[in-house]
């Protein structure tokens, strides 16, 4: 048995980072975060620790829970889905109207901004029922062909969120000599804009 914890490890880093990868609202929330150098350690910690829980749920077996109540995913995805559509508004509002400072990365983080980067990412990570259908039931039911090993394969996949997430917030920080220019900001922040909104569209789209 002890020869197959590493092959499930790995499998489980492999399978973990393919469904975290993809772009979407979290990552470029991560991202934005970590190029102005705001809360990214709360940010980072909540995206991370928010995976290692529903890795762990899926691993336990929880995906046939959730797969039989259609009703949690149907209102997870309208309020997901009205939140990142918001969200979506803000971004392109800043890149339309860009405030003063816009283009600092390092400084000048407002009060209470911590707080506020906890809450918009916690609605990201738990209002969005992909987050369910992939990684605890899609997830979930992989660490189940693992046998007695599903665990070791559960937590490959929660040390690959942890590296991604970690990754993209304090590699962000290389970009800093870029997005010291606003343009830079308007760019960004309307890649942020049409990602939100797209995905908040589709989500109300195969909700209702």
């Amino acid at each position: 048995m002890n020869s197959g914890i590493l092959p499930a490890a790995t499998a489980g880093f492999g399978t973990g980072l393919s469904l975290i990868v993809a772009i979407g609202a979290q990552n470029a929330f991560v991202l934005r975060q970590g190029a102005r150098r705001q809360a990214v350690l709360a940010v980072v910690g909540v995206c991370a620790v928010s995976d290692a829980v529903l890795i762990a749920l899926g691993v336990a077996g929880l995906g046939a829970v959730v797969d039989a109540w259609p009703a949690a995913l149907t209102a997870l995805g309208l309020a997901g889905g009205g939140f990142l559509i918001c969200y979506g508004l803000l971004a392109a509002r800043r890149g339309l109207r860009p405030a003063a400072g816009q283009a600092l990365t390092t400084k000048g983080a407002p009060a209470g901004s911590v707080r506020t980067a906890v809450l918009t990412c916690l609605a990201m990570t738990w209002l969005n029922p992909h987050v369910y259908l992939d990684t605890v039931l899609l997830l979930g039911s992989v660490a189940a062909d693992r046998g007695s090993l599903r665990w070791v394969f559960g937590f490959g996949a929660m040390l690959a969120s942890l590296v991604w997430f970690a990754g993209l917030g304090y590699g962000a920080r290389l970009l800093s000599g870029v997005l010291s220019r606003p343009v830079a900001w308007r760019v960004l922040d309307t890649l942020v804009a049409v990602t939100m909104l797209a995905m908040g569209a589709m989500l109300l789209a195969r909700t209702l």
